[in-house]
């Protein structure tokens, strides 16, 4: 009879259980939602840092699944030094994840694409703990480490490139003629270039079809060379100047303060001063996309 008695009583005990656990999972759920905006740095412990990846990825993933707006292409330099020197070079990390987030939760699916193609270099040291976290998020992680080379691309699939910023962002990106024929067919198609900080020299030498800059007459902003410290050892590497080139090829060039974020759109380029400006482009981008969209 006891046998028979516990028989009987494990359904119910299972469905108790089951209740148990869903409960504590949507409990779970609801502490760790919590929006990147309103959590310190502080809060964000390395028992957190890998919970808190894992919550972002996933409620983009979400809101990625219920839209299906286009595709937006990230380039990044493959370059992981200065020039010919030692000094290394890198990636800017949160540019990237700040962008990813808009872009991600707007519906847009992103790729990634370098000169060389594979893993970029990213630079972890420089890192505060809310990027760091950011390391252990695969969707971000997976394209960084293996983006793909220009020829691989087709343009056909993009409403808009980002070029990405960092201290490698003037090598290598500038005179690849497949990303730079990647853009100006994204752009022609009806589409809207980007960048940020130094991303912005990415579009420094872009043509179009008719032979003319793409920044010509256009209002253009990133981070200039009157901001660089001129006495380190880096910048005497770099292959050309950032404002004085795109001035040369009769862009407006405006960066009013090197502290505070400044964007400038002016008909589908959008570009943006410095690290903090890239959330203000990656709205802006979207903005602009969606306007093209409903009309």
């Amino acid at each position: 009879m006891l046998c028979n008695r516990n028989n009987s009583m494990r359904p119910m005990l299972l469905m108790l259980v089951m209740a148990l656990c869903l409960w504590c999972a949507g409990t779970t759920q609801a502490k760790a939602h919590v929006p990147l905006s309103n959590t310190s740095l502080a809060e964000v412990t390395p028992q957190s840092a890998h919970l808190l990846a894992a919550t972002i990825s996933t409620e983009a993933e979400k809101t990625s699944q219920t839209k299906s707006s286009g595709r937006v292409l990230f380039i990044l330099s493959s370059s992981r030094f200065h020039g010919n020197s030692s000094l290394p070079a890198s990636v800017s990390f949160g540019e990237v994840v700040n962008a990813w987030d808009i872009f991600v939760t707007a519906g847009y699916a992103v790729d990634f694409v370098s000169p060389a193609g594979g893993a970029v270099p990213i630079d972890p040291t420089v890192l505060g703990p809310r990027l760091t976290a950011r390391l252990q998020d695969r969707r971000i992680m997976d394209g960084l480490e293996r983006t793909a080379k220009p020829e691989q691309i087709d343009a056909n699939l993009y409403q808009a490139v980002y070029y990405v910023g960092g201290s490698n962002a003037i090598y290598q990106v500038v005179d690849d003629q497949n990303l730079q024929h990647i853009s100006r067919k994204v752009y022609e198609r009806g589409g809207v270039v980007s960048a940020v900080c130094h991303g912005t020299a990415g579009i420094a030498r872009l043509k179009l079809s008719d032979g003319k800059y793409l920044v010509d007459g256009k209002r253009v902003t990133g981070y200039p060379e009157e901001y660089e410290d001129r006495t380190a050892g880096y910048f005497q590497h770099f292959p050309f100047l950032i404002r004085q080139t795109i001035e040369q090829h009769g862009g407006i060039f405006n960066a009013p303060d090197p502290e505070k974020p400044h964007m400038e759109i002016d008909g589908r380029l959008v570009t943006g001063q410095n690290y903090p400006s890239a959330p203000l482009v990656a709205n802006a981008v979207v903005q602009l996309l969606q306007q093209k969209t409903s009309q």
